[in-house]
């Protein structure tokens, strides 16, 4: 069965005999606290940072699950209220649990369809200003980006992220990259923190999130001195100056990520790849007798998860019979679960599997 659910989606096939050497190592019993976890955690941050061309100056850390993330970056980043744009499901979870530890917290939905523009930042952040009765967006705000909108197949382009930076530099933004970090290449310093889960992009099992922090971030975190909490971020980037982390991590995830790092190619020659076979994919439907792109603005189109409209009573047949030929499709989510199929595109399935998809797909008749 070859997996095209966009997360969990399809490992590395090399990730079986990275196992067996976790096994031979005695990786899977590493003291979280040894020597040899340090050296896998610094080789490890190393490695995203060749690999991913991030800032050397930038701070990187581990945690469960993306969804960890948005706890720890309410509790930790946020001192009195945070700014979210979305437009789907996940940029909406991500707001409600900032909502939850800090009420002040506003949000501004635009359509799949929109391309966000900095005019409509800008007057969403000037009704906010209003309503507080303050001259202009707080200092101390975080503006959140869910870059990639998994539920959907939407993508927020980088020259709007950096489009909003330029506009607001004082303040942070924070950049959920679920879907898309280690699939296509982001501007790093127009952001100040990015995070994704593993179980997409980097071809890994689910159970490890990458978080990135800027200095600016680090130094935000180290103002704000949040302790109250196992995840808090100023304990987290405390330890892994040390390559430690607060709490027992989940060591075979990293040691995994470590051996993955060491044998993909770097992150431009992998979006390269990543694009060219988006745009065969929206070609394909954009001609397909049954199936349509559900986000018809190609300029927000998720290069890495691509979302299709099918009539709700053609999605169970379509479904069935692709389980038959030996691919495991992504469902809908959210508003779209009754009519849309979702696609991985993700580094990890190689172009013979998609091929023999696209033929599947083609040929394909209600």
């Amino acid at each position: 069965m070859i997996s095209f659910n966009v997360g969990p989606s399809k490992v590395y096939p090399q990730i079986k005999d990275f196992l067996q050497d976790a096994f031979n190592e005695d990786i899977l019993s590493m003291p979280h606290r040894s020597q040899m976890f340090m050296d896998m955690v610094k080789k490890t941050i190393s490695l995203l940072k060749q690999k991913l061309q991030i800032p050397p100056q930038y701070t990187i850390a581990f945690a469960s699950s993306a969804t960890e993330c948005w706890e720890m970056i309410a509790q930790s980043l946020v001192k009195n209220k945070s700014y979210h744009l979305i437009n789907g499901a996940f940029g909406q979870k991500w707001y409600d649990y900032t909502y939850n530890i800090h009420k002040n917290s506003e949000k501004h939905q635009f359509e799949i369809n929109e391309n966000l523009d900095v005019s409509q930042v800008q007057t969403f952040f000037a009704f906010a200003e209003r309503r507080t009765s303050k001259a202009e967006l707080e200092e101390n705000a975080l503006i959140c980006f869910t870059q990639n909108e998994t539920s959907n197949g939407t993508q927020i382009p980088m020259k709007s992220i950096e489009a909003v930076h330029q506009l607001f530099p004082r303040q942070l933004i924070a950049v959920d990259a679920t879907s898309s970090m280690a699939g296509i290449s982001f501007q790093w310093r127009s952001a100040d923190v990015w995070f994704a889960s593993v179980q997409k992009c980097f071809g890994l099992p689910a159970g490890l999130a990458v978080i990135i922090l800027s200095p600016r971030a680090v130094a935000r975190i180290n103002e704000i001195g949040e302790k109250k909490h196992y995840n808090s971020l100023t304990k987290v980037c405390e330890n892994i100056e040390k390559f430690q982390t607060t709490h027992t991590p989940n060591v075979l995830g990293i040691y995994l990520l470590m051996r993955v790092l060491e044998i993909v190619p770097s992150i431009k020659e992998i979006e390269e790849k990543i694009k060219k076979q988006a745009q065969q994919w929206y070609k394909l439907f954009e001609k397909h007798a049954h199936f349509k792109p559900l986000i018809q603005n190609e300029l927000v189109r998720s290069d890495t998860v691509i979302a299709i409209k099918a009539q709700t009573e053609h999605l169970p047949i379509l479904k069935e019979r692709a389980k038959k030929a030996g691919f495991l499709l992504g469902n809908g989510y959210d508003k779209w679960k009754e009519t849309t199929f979702r696609i991985a595109n993700f580094p990890a399935i190689d172009s013979n599997e998609i091929q023999k998809l696209r033929n599947f797909l083609e040929q394909y008749q209600p």
